[in-house]
């Protein structure tokens, strides 16, 4: 029997090939696990009527493999194929199933579109109704070969071509530096083309590019003021020829039926101007008038790096309550990210209003933690039958909503929340037993869901929604181990480089709105900034891409150069503005900086940790003399380090949990004094009746470093708490997702009085990082995942523990239970990838890929 074939190719890292920006992609697949590990492969080739193949290659690559043929030109399509032999197998797989990429438009002069909008004057610093814009065309009736739509706007789009929708993204093109990069997406179009007269339209959204966005009752018009498309629609015929239908001149503007729209706001939408037709060749001419154009240079237009937002999932509530006054109260049951679909009757001109919230107070809508988004949608009904409605250009974080002037009972199905994210590939599961650990493992994947939002941002329901840089530097390793984020991570990491200021200073948050006086002008922050260095390695670690480490090796390289300069030659980073460990429980709520550690004490141990972490990136990319100097800087801080903060008898200047957790697992300190520092973590969790005492920078450090000195009863000691401040806290008091402040909601049922509480923050929840490997007990322990550990550590009455992670490999999974005879286990191995098993008591050994069951009692 011939052997099984290899997964289809993938393209960089994308879920898809078509409008690919690169001529020269980069091939990945999984050898069937079935067939064992790949000693060779074979890449075929199939494009204009020629194959190519590489014949036999020996070698165990299929991760990121270069692109083996001549480049693609712009649009050029191209079919991709692979098979492999293992070790046991003379004759090859079966070949693949094939995968299609194309690439896009590939050089500037490809692009004959220019932006066009509304030519009506409007008040820049008002709440502008958004426009529409179309253009009727005409496609001769010779066949039709392919039709693209390549894409992009100033603010948010949603197109149609004869009244059908294009594509299933949100949001798009999601928020990029604009000035410098403006994503563009490639779509296939050619089924919904007619011969002869055809109409291609699009709404128009405000979104972050003109939109109110930021703090303080935000800012208008960051990028710009006008709002427009750029769509270029090309039509390929059977005998070679093209027609291309470009946003120009001959294009028209008129209003729709969106009323207000914003992504704070929310939206106002009156379905009493809303015409089906608005967009195919039967629509009215009336109210259309000539649109201004625009203009935007053709370089700065990017094809996606991943994903796009899309709805992934759809919630009904779990209840409905009527008020006396006629409102209607709903609970989903989760706190989560989107909007609600639906669908009503009444009168003509009866206007419903919807309004979202994380949390209740006193049975009401509680709203302060909003600050100034209304987070309300407002839909006045036709009054011609049952309609179905959903908002297009918002989002809202909630869980609670509540709807004003619904007619009557809200019948099943009326009502559903729409789950919307980056749709990124889930590639981790965790789950034990204890409940109570399971849920908190569940608020950590919905609120990385609710935050991965084209960007990584730190809260998706209050007038922030930003994203801030030291959030995803503490939560990359447990966002790339339960998604494949890497696409997504490597198009934000390259608007943090281009927001970086020329001195190295990394901003807050990214990208930035100026002007935030708090934040302006932008200094360096220590764990903040750190996300120039530490979250590219993150991604290094979990996906092997050499190349992303590559693009983002300048920017790091330059956020460490600066912290030398004001470090100084006694490389202590002690003066400026810094974070600290934010959100420390100790600190009060009006000053969430002021924790109990010395902020020059964590930022000079994240000034060694960057500088250790950049000597190791530069090894890997084989820049030996910085690697040298770089390495030797990080041993100099270190040494710094433990002179003013690291007292003789272990204890460190700052008698706090973060100080030790820092020092420990960022190996700041001596062989002698770890320990001691361990033993003292240990004895102040211990004194705080292992309640949390750390913040942001603390708390994703604090269980490894009790484990790895010793005190893993405590560290699940730490976890299983249910006090307050606790991870478990605030799952008994309900929460589905992570809480930005430990007590969010108080245990008396009242609201943390702090003007900055959310309830769906994902940085406190990068906890799941040692869930996954010491609970869990799969570690990572090589780039691109092709060495694993299997090392599960139970304690805390937990008795078994399930994980599985897709490596860029294949599967990685672990299931043990203990036994009367100590552990058992069942471990699968993915082809291509070492692994060493060290189970409770036994030393450890290397195991093959594929899987084996073992028992602590086993010698290997």
């Amino acid at each position: 029997m011939q052997p099984l074939p290899p997964s289809p190719v993938r393209f960089e890292h994308l879920p898809d090939g078509l409008g690919i920006g690169t001529g020269t992609p980069r091939l990945s697949w999984s050898p069937a696990a079935e067939a064992g590990d790949q000693h060779a492969y074979e890449v075929e080739v199939e494009r204009q009527g020629r194959t190519h193949r590489t014949g036999r290659i020996a070698g165990a690559d299929h991760l990121l493999v270069a692109w083996p043929d001549t480049p693609l030109a712009s649009r050029e399509p191209a079919v991709v194929r692979v098979r492999t032999w293992s070790a046991s197998d003379d004759e090859p797989s079966a070949w693949s199933e094939p995968s299609a990429v194309e690439a896009g438009l590939l050089a500037p002069g490809d692009w004959s579109a220019v932006p066009v909008g509304a030519g009506w004057d409007e008040d820049p610093a008002a709440e502008r109704r958004p426009a529409r814009v179309r253009k009727h065309f005409r496609a001769d009736g010779r066949p039709v070969e392919r039709a693209r739509l390549y894409i992009t706007a100033h603010g948010l789009y949603e197109a149609e071509i004869n009244g059908t929708r294009v594509g299933d993204e949100v949001l798009a093109p999601g928020w990029t530096v604009y000035p410098h990069r403006l994503r563009y997406r490639t779509h296939d179009v050619t089924a919904l083309l007619a011969p002869g007269a055809n109409t291609i339209g699009a709404w128009l959204g405000d979104g972050w590019y003109r939109g109110k966005y930021g703090f303080d009752g935000g800012t208008r018009n960051i990028y710009g003021t006008d709002q427009s498309l750029l769509a270029q629609l090309e039509i390929t015929y059977t005998d070679g020829t093209t027609t291309v239908v470009a946003t120009d001149h001959t294009w028209h503007a008129g209003f729709g039926p969106i009323l207000t729209s914003g992504l704070y706001e929310g939206e106002t939408f009156d379905a009493r101007l809303d015409d089906p037709r608005w967009a195919t060749p039967t629509a009215s001419s009336g109210g259309w008038t000539p649109v201004r154009t625009g203009t935007r240079d053709p370089r700065t237009l990017v094809a996606p790096e991943g994903p796009p937002v899309r709805c992934t999932e759809e919630i009904a509530p779990v209840s409905v309550t009527r008020t006396e006054d006629g409102r209607h109260l709903l609970d989903f049951g989760q706190n989560l990210v989107g909007r609600l679909r639906v669908t009503a009757d009444g009168p003509e001109g009866t206007v419903l209003t919807l309004r979202h919230a994380e949390v209740l107070q006193d049975g009401e809508l509680a709203t302060r933690p909003l600050r100034d988004a209304h987070s309300t949608d407002t839909l006045v009904l036709p009054g011609t039958g049952p309609y179905t409605w959903e908002p297009r250009f918002t989002l809202h974080g909630f869980r609670y909503a509540e709807i004003t002037g619904w007619h009557g009972d809200l019948a099943p199905g009326a009502v559903t929340a729409r789950v919307h994210h980056t749709d990124m590939r889930r590639t981790g599961w965790f789950e034990c037993s204890d409940p109570l650990v399971n849920r908190l493992h569940e608020n950590v994947l919905w609120s990385m869901r609710g935050n991965f939002v084209d960007i990584p941002t730190d809260c998706p329901q209050r007038d922030e929604r930003l994203g801030w840089t030291g959030d995803i530097q503490v939560f990359a390793p447990t966002a790339s181990f339960l998604y494949d984020c890497a696409g997504m991570l490597d198009s934000w990491l390259a608007d943090v480089g281009l927001e970086q200021l020329p001195d190295g200073t990394v901003p807050w948050y990214v990208p930035v709105i100026p002007g935030e006086p708090m934040w302006t002008p932008i200094q360096p922050g220590a764990a903040w900034g750190d996300v120039a260095t530490l979250t590219p390695w993150a991604l290094y670690q979990r996906f092997g891409d050499l190349e992303l480490l590559r693009r983002h090796y300048s920017m790091g390289k330059a956020w460490v150069d600066l912290v030398e300069k004001l470090a100084g030659p006694g490389r202590l980073w002690d003066a400026g503005f810094q974070l600290g460990d934010w959100l420390d429980p100790a600190a009060p709520p009006d000053d969430p900086a002021a924790g109990r550690t010395d902020r020059h004490l964590v930022a000079t141990g994240y000034f060694a940790h960057s500088a250790r972490h950049l000597a190791r990136a530069a090894h890997e990319l084989g820049c030996t003399e910085d690697a040298v100097g770089y390495g030797t800087l990080a041993d100099e801080i270190t040494a710094a380090f433990r002179r003013r903060y690291v007292r003789p008898d272990g204890r460190m200047e700052s008698d706090s949990p973060t100080a030790y957790a820092l020092a420990i697992v960022f190996d700041l300190l001596d062989a002698g004094r770890r320990q001691a520092a361990g033993d003292r973590l240990a004895e102040l969790v211990e004194q705080n009746d292992a309640r949390i005492a750390t913040g942001f920078v603390g708390t994703p450090l604090i269980c490894d470093a009790l484990t790895d000195t010793g005190h893993l009863d405590t560290a699940y000691r730490l976890l299983l708490q249910t006090d307050c401040p606790s991870w478990l806290y605030t799952v008994t008091m309900g929460a589905t997702t992570i809480w930005e402040r430990w007590d969010s909601l108080r245990a008396d049922g009242s609201l943390n009085p702090g003007g900055m509480t959310s309830f769906n923050h994902y940085a406190l929840g990068a906890v799941a990082d040692w869930l996954h490997r010491v609970v869990g007990g799969i570690a990572v322990t090589a780039p691109g995942a092709t060495a694993l550990a299997f090392r599960p550590r139970p304690g805390g009455g937990i008795t078994w523990a399930r994980t599985r992670y897709e490596t860029p490999h294949g599967t990685a999974s672990l299931f043990w239970e203990t036994t009367a005879d100590g552990m058992k286990a069942e471990i699968t191995v993915p082809p291509n990838c070492t692994a060493v098993v060290e189970l409770p008591g036994r030393q450890p050994g290397r195991i093959t890929s594929g899987t084996h069951i073992l028992h602590s009692a086993d010698v290997l």
